[in-house]
């Protein structure tokens, strides 16, 4: 299936414009991650917030919007066809990024580990205890 331009457009749009949440993830997570993550990556019709190929592993971080009944509904939708590609969901909500980070990086990698059991062993990219918290 070919991308249309303006998936890929929107998609450098919302990477250009994160989120403070998307960016703290990214940069101090996901950027450095061994495994191979992209930012803002057009999977079929939709645009999803990360993602590993690898790993088959697709990262969702969940405003305000996302607990309204619509998008609710929206996000079911769209999880099942993902799921239909094979991706496995975490959805992390604002609050978890900006309070609870350690135990996100920390389910991330685990799901990561779980996923593509195959991965070269690397150095512990979890930040440090403390690291990340005032960011």
């Amino acid at each position: 299936m070919k991308t249309k331009p303006i998936m890929l457009d929107r998609a450098r749009t919302l990477r250009k414009n994160m989120t403070p949440e998307e960016r703290k993830l990214w940069y101090l997570y996901l950027k450095p991650h061994p495994a191979k993550f992209y930012k803002q990556k057009v999977i079929g019709p939709y645009i999803v917030d990360f993602c590993c190929p690898f790993a088959k592993l697709i990262i969702e971080l969940d405003g305000s919007q996302h607990y309204l009944e619509e998008g609710e509904r929206y996000d079911k939708r769209r999880d099942k066809w993902l799921e239909g590609q094979g991706y496995h969901i975490l959805r992390f909500s604002n609050y978890e990024i900006n309070r609870q980070f350690i135990q996100v990086c920390d389910m991330i990698e685990g799901t990561v580990d779980e996923r593509a059991p195959l991965r070269q062993p690397s150095a512990d990219t979890s930040p440090q205890r403390g690291e990340a918290r005032n960011q």
